[in-house]
């Protein structure tokens, strides 16, 4: 199974005359990076819900928000004592400053330290139990969502797959060409050395087997073939492989490069290129891939 690192979740519910709003968003990356925005009142609980987030998720630029829009006004308090304290202060000091008292000063005492406050509410069990089955059910949506991005992604992976195992089908008919080409050219140069009796027959047999060793591209296409398959294997595993995908196609660009560097034909080098377009597309796509 395929599974995109790009996902939505969005859960909220309404508990103790408050309406809680969890959302989850996710785009692609090597690691788990999880950005939270906690509501005051849930901050004390913030390492279980990043705990919680990294057991489900796995991996991804995380975003997550757990918000709280309440039904009613909310409470404060004004210290009134501190207020006045604040006053008086401030009138003596301009009096002896001789400042003269601004028309505002009651809009500035208000903004001083712990005069306006707001008391700090505790966490109701049952409101967090609830937010738990909250966060839960926004990292299931957002599973759903990475599973149907992934449903195009693996459709994407196994054409493009089966398009590199069909090109190496392609390249056999131009290996019978290239080996008539390059006996033609060994027998040309051959037999210009044999005029001009500068070579040693011995060391040239040898050279001439070591070459053409090196010019066969049999096991590059065994191995390319093998990798084409144990990747679709891996794709339909039950749990996504990202990581493991992504070896599986660092190896076939490895068999597509060595094919090409030991062609020695224009139309298995145009086969090769057609090859590496689709390996760095796969190298693309799987960077989404959970």
């Amino acid at each position: 199974m395929i599974k995109s690192m790009t996902g939505f979740g969005k859960v909220d519910f309404n508990s103790h005359s408050k309406n809680i709003v969890v959302e989850i968003r996710s785009l692609n990356s090597k690691q788990l990076d999880l950005n939270a925005r906690i509501a005051p009142l849930f901050r004390d609980k913030e390492n279980e819900i990043r705990s919680l987030l990294a057991q489900r998720i796995e991996r991804g630029k995380v975003d997550f928000s757990i918000y709280v829009e309440k039904n009613e006004a909310p409470s404060i308090s004004i210290n009134k004592e501190l207020a006045a304290a604040y006053f008086r202060e401030l009138n003596i000091l301009s009096k002896e400053l001789d400042n003269p008292v601004e028309s505002d000063i009651f809009t500035q005492i208000l903004r001083m330290p712990d005069v306006v406050t707001t008391p700090r509410e505790e966490l109701p069990d049952d409101l967090w139990e609830a937010a738990v089955n909250a966060i839960s059910e926004a990292c299931d949506k957002l599973d759903q969502f990475r599973i149907s991005e992934g449903v195009a992604l693996a459709a994407d992976f196994e054409k493009r797959v089966r398009l590199i195992d069909s090109l190496i089908d392609e390249i056999t008919p131009f290996e019978k060409q290239r080996i008539v080409a390059q006996r033609e050219k060994f027998e040309k140069g051959l037999e210009d050395l044999r005029q001009k009796g500068q070579y040693d027959p011995n060391r040239l047999e040898q050279e001439m087997i070591f070459y053409i060793e090196k010019l066969d591209i049999t096991e590059e296409k065994v191995r390319l073939r093998k990798h084409c398959n144990y990747f679709l294997e891996t794709m339909n595993e039950p749990e996504s492989k990202g990581k493991k995908l992504g070896f599986i196609v660092q190896e076939m660009g490895r068999e597509v490069n060595t094919t090409g560097s030991k062609a020695c034909d224009f139309n298995i080098q145009q086969i090769v290129v057609k090859m590496k377009d689709e390996v760095e597309k796969l190298k693309e796509q799987l960077a989404n891939v959970l």
